[in-house]
């Protein structure tokens, strides 16, 4: 019989590529792990891992169990869903993981709903950036998270998860206000080409996003600045410093001092935001509501 508890710890291995992270992820020693799939291949009969470099990867064998065991993992999810329900489950805590703006924009009012019409969910939030919060979810240390596309996020169709659309939102054009362009009512990237950046560090979801704009404008974009904090790119690019890529949410509010703001002209750069949940989790009586407060607070927010 195949311990469940060792298929996570198979796919926490093949998702992260190392016995040590792995670890990490599972908030486990490097020993228990290594001695949790040499149980696990004990229990199968077959070798499971082999190294790669300074890494693992998996064997054909190995590659045959995975498929399994997102089945299994699901499957076990939609049982406590079911089981959860059947007690009646309307009262619990659910933590999520999602990125300060997605905070503001969806999270807080769905919060807020669901404080009316479901008073006894409580709702614990971790703030972790769009690449952060989905191995959250993944490694059981958050229920559901609020994320965005990026290169190498898990496809829509990951066997791992479940994904609820939430909404899509521009890029506006930062200038200066001196800048020769400021008087336009659309700025075209491909004008920017030769002007210096400011932006987000590379494995930041927008850092992709901006990235990619820029490359199907015909450039790669000088990143002369860079920080994580867009109140901090907007102020830089106040005192002159450089142009920059912004989401629309994340000017409401913010001191545009010193600064111009435009929409793109042309194709706009798009962050696109979803919910996500380990998949067979969607349907528990805590995360359900949830996610129907975050879909209708989504519901009121502007995509263009």
């Amino acid at each position: 019989m195949i311990d469940p508890r060792r298929l996570r710890v198979l796919r926490a291995v093949a998702d992260h590529r190392t016995v040590t992270a792995a670890a990490a992820a599972l908030y486990l020693t490097p020993s228990a792990v290594s001695q949790q799939l040499a149980a696990l291949e004990q229990e199968t009969g077959h070798a499971l891992l082999t190294r790669s470099g300074r890494g693992v990867r998996l064997t054909a064998a190995g590659d045959i169990l995975l498929g399994h065991t997102h089945e299994v993992l699901a499957q076990l999810e939609r049982a406590e869903a079911e089981l959860a329900a059947y007690a009646g489950g309307t009262a619990g805590e659910v933590t999520v993981a999602a990125f300060a703006t997605g905070i503001a924009e969806v999270l807080a009012p769905a919060i807020e709903q669901l404080a009316g019409a479901h008073p006894g969910i409580r709702v614990r939030v971790r703030d972790a950036e769009g690449d952060e919060s989905l191995p959250l979810v993944l490694g059981g240390q958050a229920d559901l998270a609020v994320a965005v596309e990026y290169r190498g996020a898990p496809r829509e169709d990951d066997p791992r998860l479940s994904r609820v659309p939430l909404y899509a939102e521009p890029f506006d054009v930062v200038l200066p206000a001196a800048h020769p362009l400021a008087p336009a009512e659309r700025v075209a990237l491909a004008e920017l080409a030769d002007s210096e950046w400011i932006g987000p560090y590379p494995g930041n979801p927008c850092h992709d996003v901006i990235q990619l704009a820029c490359e199907l404008a015909g450039f790669q974009p000088r990143l002369a600045h860079s920080s994580d904090d867009f109140r901090a790119v907007v102020a830089l690019a106040g005192a002159g410093a450089g142009v920059a890529l912004v989401p629309r949410s994340a000017l409401r509010g913010m001191e545009l001092k010193g600064t111009a703001v435009r929409p793109v002209a042309g194709p706009a750069a798009t962050r696109r935001v979803f919910a996500a949940v380990r998949r067979g989790a969607a349907d528990h009586p805590l995360i359900r509501p949830l996610l129907d407060a975050l879909s209708l607070a989504a519901g009121g927010l502007s995509t263009g």
